[in-house]
């Protein structure tokens, strides 16, 4: 579930209390899916909150997802991810993707 970021301009202060509890109750826009790229060994992931030396999180949507987790490495930079991974012909090794630091 996405976190509530209220814009420059708000000076509301319940706005901010409840960007805060949003926060402290787990919320974050520092997630995403990703499905591996077919017959390729990588797949690059673009996301701004992503830097290097993020931490990526990986949940299996999909019992091919499942099944590919253990030939997966990952490697951060600012703005993206590579996920390395073993060449497959099937199209629905899809996760969802959660980026920490």
């Amino acid at each position: 579930m996405s976190a509530y970021v209220p814009a420059a301009t708000v000076t509301d202060l319940k706005a901010f209390w409840r960007a805060i509890v949003g926060l402290a109750s787990g919320r974050s826009n520092a997630t995403g899916t990703v499905t591996l790229a077919v017959s390729e060994t990588s797949t690059t992931v673009t996301d701004a909150n992503c830097a290097s030396g993020s931490f990526i999180g990986l949940m299996p949507m999909t019992a091919n997802a499942a099944g590919a987790l253990s030939g997966i490495s990952i490697t951060t930079s600012n703005g993206s991810f590579v996920i390395t991974h073993d060449s497959s012909t099937e199209d629905d090794r899809q996760y969802t993707y959660a980026i920490q630091g």
